[in-house]
């Protein structure tokens, strides 16, 4: 097992009051994340997917202190889950290490954050070596961390489209790839006034404002990680319906079971994979909410009319 290096363990075993961080602060799902970066530059963290899930300087509930450093070695365990791609995790004494690549690093990477098993306190160690361009808190750093934080609440991240309509019920469109997200957002804004959270990635979690008249307990949140009609919005609202989303004919809702729809719904979830724990907080997360909240399979015609079938629908 790959051990953290001493300073950097020491400061995530010990490093407290949590306090808000010299740096830029993000909140995203219902999360709050703070940059501690003693060579804060404003335009290192201008990120456009994230400007608008901004904060002023709050206590995160995920603090990273950034470390600037000459070169990042190489690797010699094996990663618990490799992307394939950007990014690897580790299996470290202090949590858990990822490694980011871009092909100018070549096998080292350009990124590593360490991060303790609460996900609350994290380095983020950059190579000066590629520091052209490399901005401290681009994706898929930012959703990972978000991912790997909802394993410890009452939450998940799914693949579908966030659609509010005037009167605050919030209708939430599950798809993979090519299942109708983008086709759905766009009937549904021409039709009538509604507010798009994203048209690919959601958040759904447990609602603490609930407080109010339409809330079913379970609230949706939008993401910066959107699909092609780049809606990313950082508002939220309470979630009434999910509708798993296909191609057919004839717009037609079907019913699903609690069994049915957690099966569905998990095929169509963001979880870390690499740890059995996390993949059973999300199912038991996702058991909660198929009790909570009414799940359909939608077969549906890219039309008005498979607007007008949940506009008519009752359940």
């Amino acid at each position: 097992m790959e051990t953290c290096d001493s300073g950097v363990l020491a400061w995530l075993a010990t490093h407290g009051p949590v306090c808000a961080p010299a740096g830029a602060s993000f909140a995203i799902g219902g999360i709050s994340i703070g940059i501690d970066d003693p060579c804060f530059h404003a335009q290192a963290y201008a990120i456009p997917s994230l400007e608008p899930f901004r904060l002023a300087a709050c206590v995160p509930d995920i603090l990273i202190r950034v470390d600037w450093v000459r070169n990042l070695p190489a690797m010699q365990a094996s990663p618990a889950f490799d992307s394939g791609c950007t990014w690897r995790v580790y299996q470290a004494d202090c949590g858990l290490q990822f490694d980011f690549f871009v092909p100018a690093s070549g096998t080292k990477p350009y990124k590593r954050l360490l991060i303790d098993r609460q996900f609350t306190r994290a380095t983020l160690q950059i190579s000066e070596e590629h520091a052209s361009g490399n901005f401290p808190l681009t994706y898929p750093l930012d959703e990972l961390l978000i991912m790997h934080r909802l394993t410890q609440e009452r939450a998940i991240e799914l693949h579908g489209a966030g659609i509010v309509r005037a009167d605050g019920v919030g209708n939430l469109f599950v798809g993979h790839s090519g299942a109708g997200k983008s086709t759905t957002t766009r009937l549904w804004t021409e039709r009538e006034g509604v507010e798009v959270l994203s048209d690919d990635r959601i958040i759904v979690r447990r609602d603490t404002l609930a407080n109010h008249s339409k809330s079913t307990g379970v609230r949706m949140y939008g993401t910066p990680w959107h699909g092609e009609a780049m809606y990313a919005s950082p508002a939220s609202a309470p979630l009434a319906r999910i509708f798993v989303l296909e191609h057919g004919v004839g717009n037609v809702l079907t019913g699903l079971t609690p069994s049915q729809a957690v099966a569905e719904l998990f095929a169509r979830s963001f979880v870390p994979f690499h740890n059995h724990e996390y993949v059973e907080a999300a199912l038991n997360f996702l058991q909660e909410l198929a009790d909570t909240i009414p799940v359909y399979r939608y077969s549906f015609e890219p039309n008005q009319g498979a607007v007008d079938q949940v506009l008519k629908f009752c359940d």
